[in-house]
């Protein structure tokens, strides 16, 4: 435990510089896989990135890049539209993180382009663009956002960074074998891109598809969502941008550019397919000449049209499809469905879920609740091959058990580190992170320090404004190991926290006692004279604390530092020169 420590935060800050964020998604890691000296082997780079992307200070300093550099979307609904997908996504959907994976943090950024991406310690950044040109239904960003996720998820992006960097380095030997002067270097720049983007990228969008797809279903979001995002994205790159550092519109598999994602149409297809698979195989959207139609074992119920001046034919249709693919999925028998009748002479059906919402809209209005009863009826009367979609789903949700168990039997070494993580949450403040981190290292089934454990647990509900529950969990660490001084500390951060100075302070006298040595009880004792206003006792602490660390300046607050070490406080703010402001934010927390 390094409580508030900054060292490691710093070091990436300085060492890594994420660019604004493309389609691809690649340039932004370069410079990072080159700070590593990663440039070797796939297996070498795929471990340092592997490792990087279980570092809660390299998350965080991700997305505080991105906030530099691609500001903060200025609109509060977005944000608030964003907050509630990724909430729903990250609480609800059905997927388990691997024990060296981070959990989801997010940021909407002020990008007008349409691109979202999902860096390699799951940090998910979206520009505000995708939201205006997703017209702002939750059911596509959901998809969007899930699909970012499973990359998230399946570690994707260290994977594919780790193979770039492995093709890029053979490249480079292939060139050098060669005449230097005879290179197009331009061209050779180019060929290395494709293969990056063509070789690598394109296999995980297919499979991040996939995985999104039922990531967001799970989570209770319309399953036609996918195939609707997509068939948005078609019409916005072929009739709205020309744009292609978002992507190619005229993309085509025997036509492939340098663009990342593969050919929207083909994806469309394929998601379109997984609604049907995920109806039983009884529900399929047919698209011709821009013309979707819905058929329910091959008969015909919907045929969606363009309403308002809008290009919605492909929403209505596959919303349409979606409701009744759950509802398909999660009945076994025609009477889940409840046909009754409804206003006038129309049949209602199913209920006031948010998942079947457009279905019985459209249904109600289009006058065609019979038609959908009629072809129910006849599916569930021949429905044959129900079980094989069963067994799918058994066979997705053991896969889940099996990352689930892998996580929580990992080494001792992964959980030491979830409760690392989980601290180093705590310093930033992160008080749910490190609730669901913590909660991770305690069920992990080699966890060495339960005590301390119950510690970080304390302070990560003072974080979240839980005094009492807070207190309860520190008191139980110090009383079942009184020998770490790391128990003592968490309390008294607690009750630095709770307004209770002395006994913070006599937690860190505790401290002190059983390892004089630490710097870290010098560096809390010193915030807390500083907050009291007594900047002597706050500077002498300081120093105590900067001689015992070996003169590690990241610990101190640069008005303390610049009296301690000004030239080292100057280097700070040459590395960062928003350190005043960070060092100012964390003294008045």
């Amino acid at each position: 435990m390094k409580i508030f420590s900054k060292l490691a935060a710093a070091l990436l800050t300085a060492a890594i510089f994420f660019t604004p964020i493309r389609a691809e998604a690649i340039d932004a890691w370069g410079a990072a896989i080159g700070a590593l000296g990663a440039w070797g082997s796939y297996e070498s780079t795929l471990v340092s990135i592997l490792r990087l992307g279980n570092d809660v200070n390299a998350q965080m300093a991700a997305r505080r890049q991105d906030i530099k550099t691609n500001g903060t979307d200025k609109n509060p609904r977005d944000v608030q539209l964003v907050n509630a997908v990724m909430t729903q996504l990250v609480n609800h959907g059905t997927y388990e993180l691997r024990a060296n994976s981070l959990p989801f943090i997010w940021h909407v950024n002020d990008d007008e382009k349409l691109n979202a991406a999902c860096y390699p310690m799951n940090y998910i950044t979206v520009n505000r663009g995708l939201l205006q040109v997703m017209n702002y239904d939750e059911n596509k960003i959901a998809a969007v956002l899930a699909h970012e996720m499973t990359h998230g998820i399946s570690q994707h992006s260290a994977k594919n960074y780790a193979k770039a960097a492995a093709q890029s380095v053979g490249a480079v030997m292939i060139g050098a074998a060669a005449d230097s002067r005879n290179i197009d270097w331009s061209k050779f720049a180019g060929m290395v891109n494709y293969s990056i983007a063509k070789n690598i990228v394109t296999p995980t969008e297919y499979e991040a598809d996939e995985g999104g797809f039922y990531l967001m279903t799970s989570a209770g979001f319309n399953p036609g969502g996918g195939a609707a995002a997509m068939a948005r994205m078609d019409y916005y790159l072929r009739f709205e941008t020309r744009d292609f550092l978002e992507y190619d519109a005229h993309d085509k598999p025997s036509e492939q550019t340098f663009s990342d994602h593969p050919d929207t149409e083909v994806r469309e297809e394929k998601l379109s397919q997984l609604l049907t698979d995920y109806s039983c195989g009884h529900v399929k959207v047919k698209k011709a000449d821009r013309q979707y139609k819905v058929f329910i074992d091959g008969k015909l119920i919907y045929t969606a049209s363009n309403t308002g001046g809008q290009n919605n034919s492909a929403d209505k249709a596959y919303y349409f499809a979606g409701g009744l693919a759950r509802a398909f999925h999660d009945y076994d028998s025609i009477s889940a469905w409840n046909f009754r009748s409804g206003a006038g002479n129309s049949v209602d059906f199913l209920d006031d879920s948010y998942v079947f919402r457009q279905l019985r809209e459209i249904a109600f209005v289009e006058n065609i609740g019979a038609k959908i009863r009629d072809a129910v009826t006849a599916a569930y009367q021949k429905d044959k091959n129900r079980q094989k979609y069963v067994d799918a789903d058994k066979k997705r949700l053991a896969a889940w058990q099996r990352v689930k168990f892998e996580a929580l039997a990992t080494s001792a070494g992964y959980a030491r580190q979830l409760r690392i993580n989980a601290d180093a949450y705590n310093d930033y403040e992160e008080g749910k992170l490190a609730l669901k981190e913590i909660a991770r290292a305690m069920q992990a089934q080699n966890q060495d320090n339960p005590a301390e454990c119950l510690a970080i647990r304390g302070r990560a509900k003072a974080i979240c404004k839980d005094f009492t529950g807070a207190l309860e969990d520190t008191n139980t660490a110090v009383a079942q190991d009184s020998t770490n001084l790391y128990n003592f500390l968490n309390r008294s951060d607690v009750r630095r926290m709770r307004g209770e100075t002395d006994l913070a302070l006599a937690d860190i006298d505790a401290a002190i006692k059983i390892d004089a040595t630490n710097p870290i009880p010098y560096q809390l004792r010193g915030n807390i004279f500083d907050k009291l206003g007594d900047s002597a006792t706050a500077e002498e602490n300081f120093r105590k604390c900067y001689e015992l660390s070996k003169k590690n300046p990241y610990l101190i607050p640069l008005k303390y530092l610049e009296k301690i070490d000004a030239e080292a406080a100057e280097k700070i703010r040459k590395v960062n020169p928003d350190a005043d402001k960070q060092d100012s934010k964390t003294s008045a927390q």
